[in-house]
């Protein structure tokens, strides 16, 4: 070869490759895109059936404001839970003592002699039972090798015991102000409660996407003996994972109490189980590995939305039970059937099409 012949070659630029602009959106690393896409288009959905049954309502611009606030302050509490939840899931665990934690963390907080320590001392208690109750998860379940589902079970059962005998079956009232304006204090025309859920949210996608921590989460979910062999303290790992679910289940605590100015160990009723079904519609894998904290907001948002839409149409609480199940049973199906391998049903298809 001459060397014009080889400047020429050189100089020839490349053909286009016309599947390169589809193959990002047809892999792994658009899934989540498109599962968050598909979440928008639910809500998207859920709001144009509020349209249609109450046009009333919603032919009002303030009260559409003030009902998508409403909505966010309603989602705050269960957002919050679910970012730690999130993290436990692609942890590879579980945790169903979350609700319970909730509950002891603001009944712990909201006694007479906690209360005498002022704001600080209320925040500091729900804070530090919250974490303390994680750790001991953790520990069960790193150390002493309990299945989560187990480990968890009890705890759900020890710690509203526990809740029920600190605060002797009875409501705890809160009078600390600042506490109680937590929820009805508002910035910019925003809810003090969205804000907090705005700093959980953020900063659990930091830990998850920019950290060591979040990479390690993963590795731990998705093959922990690998992990093990790269070098990652699983035990050590879990075992924080389990305190960090309990530290979002004591910022809950205080979030809630702020909302009802009271505590009792029957608050938080079945959060872990709406933290749970919010993670999956989200796409965090059960099997752990895999998930994300917007993913699992836009699954709070729409059970929101939905518990929001039977509330205005005077609809029945079992009519929503009914529904959400469905629509959880309907996530856990996307995910044995991933869009993955219809993408690649469809480009193999069009292959032979291609070919004939």
């Amino acid at each position: 070869m001459t060397d014009s012949t080889a400047t020429a070659v050189r100089k020839t630029p490349a053909q286009p490759d016309p599947e390169a602009g589809t193959s990002w959106w047809r892999g792994d690393g658009s899934e989540s895109v498109r599962r968050n896409l598909g979440l928008l288009g639910v809500l998207v959905a859920l709001v144009v059936i509020g349209i249609v049954t109450r046009p009333d309502l919603y032919g009002d611009s303030r009260w559409v404001s003030d009902n998508i606030f409403a909505i966010l302050k309603l989602a705050s509490v269960i957002g919050v839970v679910t970012v730690g939840m999130t993290f436990v899931i692609i942890g590879g665990g579980i945790d169903l003592s979350v609700g319970a934690i909730v509950a002891l963390a603001g009944v712990w907080s909201t006694t007479l002699a906690t209360q005498s320590f002022g704001a600080g001392g209320m925040i500091f208690t729900a804070l530090t039972v919250g974490v303390g109750v994680g750790l001991v998860n953790g520990l069960l379940i790193s150390y002493g090798r309990l299945v989560p589902f187990i480990a968890t079970l009890a705890m759900l059962v020890a710690a509203r015991g526990l809740a029920a005998e600190i605060s002797n079956k009875q409501t705890q009232v809160s009078a600390n102000d600042t506490i109680n304006g937590i929820a009805s204090t508002e910035l910019l025309g925003i809810p003090m409660l969205v804000y907090l859920l705005a700093v959980v949210v953020v900063t659990g996608w930091v830990l998850l996407n920019r950290t060591t921590f979040g990479r390690r989460t993963v590795a731990v979910g998705g093959n922990p003996e690998a992990a093990r062999l790269a070098g990652i303290n699983v035990k050590l790992h879990t075992m924080l994972l389990y305190a960090l679910s309990g530290l979002c289940g004591g910022i809950a605590a205080i979030m809630l109490t702020a909302q009802a100015n009271s505590a009792q160990a029957a608050m938080a009723n079945l959060y872990e189980l709406d933290a749970i079904a919010a993670a999956i519609i989200g796409g965090t894998l059960l099997s752990g590995g895999r998930g994300t904290i917007v993913g699992s907001l836009l699954g709070v948002i729409i059970f929101a939305t939905i518990t929001n839409l039977f509330a205005i149409n005077d609809l029945s609480v079992e009519a929503q039970n009914m529904v959400k199940g469905g629509i959880i049973v309907v996530a856990v199906l996307v995910q044995q059937f991933r869009f993955k391998s219809l993408t690649q049903l469809l480009h193999r298809n069009n292959k032979v099409t291609t070919t004939t």
